[in-house]
């Protein structure tokens, strides 16, 4: 019995979150000696999941995005495939997905899966909860389930395979709920794709400060973000909130410039695998939770790393 993945397009392009679920798919069907199969909305040309060991994909065209229409889709061809197992990432649009295909299927959704599971029958998913302080044990008895996967939790796995593509009808919403236009950003690396995040606080003393973050963020190809504070007053767009009440972030590398670590910020980018900090005050909480530490002026520190970073790329270029 196949494996399913949500596969979302981002300006008709794989998102890095798309292809660490398609990698976690594909692993999950090698371990029940079955297949991973993706449906995927608004992507012309799939094959480059076949790197990723997808065998087909289900392509479907639509407009906008719309949650209901895409969870009666995705059901529907669960049914006609019989597949009982879903594999989504972490998305918004997966988040508000999943429910509703759970409640479509009467099926089990397990978010934040951070490995294939330890068992398979039960089914037994490792979990981060209580905003990554803790790991749950969860064991799935339904028929269907839904398994939302923790962002760089599994990583992206290559698995060649030969892949086929086919068309599928996409199934009209029973919402009421309609979008009239939807505004992205397309010259700047997403929160949710970024290996790299940099991050300021009012530490800053104002919007107009910025630019070396962005170029500090443009150096290292990372994505720029910000804390509540930051976005409140609205020197930064709440787009790029983190933290607990924000964006939740697991980049490989979190750089905090003047953030002083807010109990809800710290819990929202717990699972960044290393953490950097730059303040002037030594006390900051955010030193405790930190891999590495700078106690010096922002406005010092970054002009001098964004220097020391241009010279190693261009030596090493």
């Amino acid at each position: 019995m196949s494996v399913l993945v949500f596969i979302e397009s981002n300006q008709n392009k794989f998102k890095k979150s798309d292809l660490e679920a398609a990698s976690y798919a594909a692993a999950l069907a090698a371990n029940q000696s079955s297949t991973a199969i993706a449906i995927a909305f608004n992507i012309d040309d799939c094959s480059p999941l076949g790197a990723y060991g997808i065998t087909r994909a289900f392509t479907c065209a639509t407009t906008n995005f719309n949650a209901s229409s895409y969870a009666l889709t995705i059901s529907a061809l669960a049914q006609q495939e019989s597949i009982s197992t879903i594999v989504c990432s972490s998305s918004s649009n997966a988040k508000y997905i999943a429910p509703l295909l759970a409640a479509a299927l009467n099926a089990s959704y397990v978010p934040n899966v951070i490995a294939l599971p330890n068992s398979d029958q039960p089914k037994v998913f490792l979990r981060n909860v209580f905003s990554n302080k803790g790991i749950a044990h969860t064991e799935i008895i339904s028929e269907y389930s839904i398994i939302g996967i923790a962002p760089n939790a599994f990583g992206v796995h290559e698995q060649p395979t030969d892949i086929k593509q086919v068309d599928f009808t996409m199934h009209a919403s029973t919402s009421t709920t309609t979008s009239d236009a939807i505004e992205t950003a397309s010259d700047k690396v997403s929160i949710a794709d970024a290996d790299i995040v940099v991050s300021a606080g009012r530490g800053l003393k104002g919007p107009e400060n910025w630019g070396m973050i962005e170029e500090l963020a443009s150096v290292l190809g990372a994505a720029t973000a910000c804390s509540k504070p930051v976005s409140d007053m609205g020197w930064r767009p709440h787009s790029e909130h983190v933290g607990q009440t924000g964006k939740p972030v697991a980049c490989n590398l979190y750089i905090a410039i003047g953030v002083s670590g807010a109990i809800q910020h710290l819990a929202g980018v717990s699972a960044s695998k290393t953490k950097l900090v730059i303040n002037t005050d030594p006390e900051a909480p955010f030193f405790k939770a930190a891999d590495y530490g700078i106690v010096g002026d922002a406005f010092e520190v970054v002009p001098n790393l964004i220097e020391k970073l241009k010279a190693f790329k261009g030596e090493n270029n």
